[in-house]
């Protein structure tokens, strides 16, 4: 991590490790693998480009059934 803890959260972090199964060096660095992974923005879908459009409206039918 990049900050030292204390003995007493070195002691926690140990217990959580040991409930997990895993070493307390392991643990602190998945622990901060999935903090890095929270922190990454959401990514955004790509709106559909001029082809796809065209190939949407091309498979849509032409004016629909007009009711009277």
């Amino acid at each position: 991590m990049a900050r030292e803890l204390t003995e007493g959260q070195r002691a926690y972090e140990a217990k959580r490790a040991a409930k997990a199964g895993m070493s307390l060096e392991k643990w602190l660095q998945a622990k901060e693998k999935q903090q890095q992974a929270e922190q990454r923005p959401a990514v955004v879908p790509k709106p559909p480009g001029l082809i796809s459009r065209w190939l949407d409206r091309a498979h849509r039918p032409i004016g629909g059934a007009k009711k009277k």
